[in-house]
């Protein structure tokens, strides 16, 4: 009970950090760190410990799945260069600097210091887009930034399940765990696959539906529990699943059902993200009080290497690159040539999050060097957080980068021929038709003009003054007597499904900050 009642206490403690920061240049998930730190420092809170197989099921397979499902196999293709770049091979780097810093600085053994690496190596994209979301930058930069979670989260969790492989199987060889890791890649992304073809077949019998919504539960989880069991990669396995369900499942569902999942997502997500740093608090908060002097201070001492190692690993291979690519783009290589304002933005884009903080979770108790790897990783997230999330905006202005026009192209031909589609069909006669035609006519004017016609058109804000007219009198009639609950919450709906269809989409986001 104690623990439940500590839990409701961090999540309004974050409620309220949340709303404070509302409007300011500070990502949620640095003021997450900070209530969940806050929390756990509590001497009242009782440490928790999670199995480690439970922390990587829970925290990292909804992570995996919401990088996979916003990832189009075409922007993979077209920017495969930078996203190997980043996802893959700076991932690498900075696990084998920091394995390198374990080893030779803290003395940790090569397993433990393989772990160290891995553990702190991918960053963390929801920190990012929370911050850039809010600016107007080329469409490049963004896309690649995005799209990198993915693959640094499973080259990096890659890396997480050979140590521990190792640390289980200290006498095996690395030739032998080669062999044993080699089908795990294959048969996950096979398993993946089917696992995603069946949850398609399965999910059309609960369309429509809440069972529906939990039925996306059901599949994320249980492909990677399934994955585990049958010895395959079950990061693999759940890339897969999500990106083979992305691009065929929104076109069979409806849009109420694409608004409630996209809602209960958000939101579970988010409270993934607070019991995370809550966790991983209280494990630090047992560590810095069980520790001795000496070794604290080693600890802490290697928690700031660590950290100042996974800034300058990142930006200097990003820079790296960029010279690489530009050498390249000057013989007619297919490969683009990114500047070096863009290069700053992306190598400074390394605030790590839930991912680093659930691989650190899923070490076992008797893990070689798990105290000091702890303590590494939260104070590279809060570091990462703090320092990289607050300078993040100001580095854009200063940079003045800017966001580029193929995007506002693509979304006024894309407004206008939604529009002729809808005239096409209306009727020649007809009082309602013509109603409607107009109706069109006058959106596809603002619409040819680039312009979104629900953000500009006075008509679409007259809806919206007379939807919040229409909730204050469905709410008075509803104190008054004059209405039963049922009927309030029939009106209420249908007042919600016309807000939504006279709001511009990015006005419906749920703001986590």
């Amino acid at each position: 009970m104690i623990l439940f009642e500590n839990i409701l206490l961090l999540m309004l403690v974050a409620i309220l950090a949340l709303q404070f920061s509302r409007g300011l240049a500070i990502p949620y998930p640095a003021v997450l760190a900070a209530a969940g730190v806050a929390v756990a420092a509590l001497p009242s809170v009782p440490v928790v410990a999670i199995d480690p197989a439970l922390a990587l099921a829970l925290f990292i397979a909804p992570a995996l799945l919401d990088s996979a499902y916003d990832l189009p196999p075409r922007e993979l293709r077209q920017h495969w260069a930078p996203l190997l770049a980043l996802a893959v091979m700076a991932v690498l780097l900075t696990a084998a600097a920091v394995a390198w810093l374990g080893m030779a600085w803290a003395g940790l053994p090569a397993v433990a210091a393989l772990a160290l690496g891995a553990v702190v190596a991918p960053p963390d994209a929801a920190a990012a887009s929370a911050m850039l979301g809010r600016l107007a930058l080329p469409r490049s930069t963004v896309t690649v930034l995005k799209g990198e979670s993915l693959f640094n989260d499973a080259a990096a969790l890659l890396l997480l399940a050979a140590a521990l492989e190792l640390a289980a199987a200290p006498d095996e060889d690395f030739s032998t765990l080669l062999l044993h890791l080699a089908p795990a890649v294959p048969g996950g992304l096979l398993f993946g696959y089917a696992a995603g073809r069946l949850y398609l077949l399965l999910a059309r019998q609960l369309k429509g539906t809440l069972g529906g919504i939990l039925f996306q539960f059901v599949g994320t989880f249980g492909t990677w529990i399934i994955a585990e069991r049958l010895h395959l990669s079950a990061i693999l396995a759940v890339v897969v699943y999500g990106m083979t369900i992305a691009h065929t499942a929104p076109y069979r569902s409806s849009a109420r059902e694409r608004v409630h999942a996209s809602s209960v997502w958000e939101s579970a997500v988010f409270l993934l993200n607070v019991l995370a740093f809550f966790l991983l608090g209280l494990q630090a908060r047992d560590i810095l009080l069980r520790l001795d002097p000496a070794p604290l201070r080693e600890a802490l001492v290697l928690a700031g290497l660590v950290l100042l190692a996974v800034i300058l690993v990142r930006v200097a291979w990003v820079f790296v690159y960029g010279a690489l690519a530009r050498l390249v783009a000057r013989h007619d290589g297919p490969v683009s040539a990114p500047g070096w304002r863009p290069s700053l933005l992306a190598g400074w884009c390394g605030m790590r999050g839930l991912v680093t903080l659930a691989a650190a979770l899923a070490l076992p108790g008797d893990f070689p060097g798990r105290d000091p790897i702890v303590i590494s990783a939260l104070g590279v997230v809060l570091g990462t957080l703090v320092l990289q999330g607050l300078t993040l905006v100001p580095l854009v202005r200063a940079l003045g980068l800017h966001g580029d026009d193929g995007v506002s192209e693509e979304l006024a031909f894309a407004r206008t021929a939604l529009l002729d589609a809808g005239l096409a069909v209306l009727p020649a006669e007809g009082e309602a038709a013509a109603v409607l035609r107009d109706e069109y006519r006058a959106a596809r004017e603002v619409a040819a003009s680039g312009e979104n016609p629900r953000a500009v058109r006075d008509i679409e804000a007259l809806k919206r003054a007379a939807i919040v007219a229409k909730r204050d009198c469905l709410a008075g009639l509803r104190r008054s007597g004059r209405i039963s609950d049922d009927v309030f919450h029939a009106l209420e709906q249908e007042l919600d499904w016309a807000e939504l269809a006279a709001t511009p989409a990015d006005r419906q986001t749920i703001l986590e900050g």
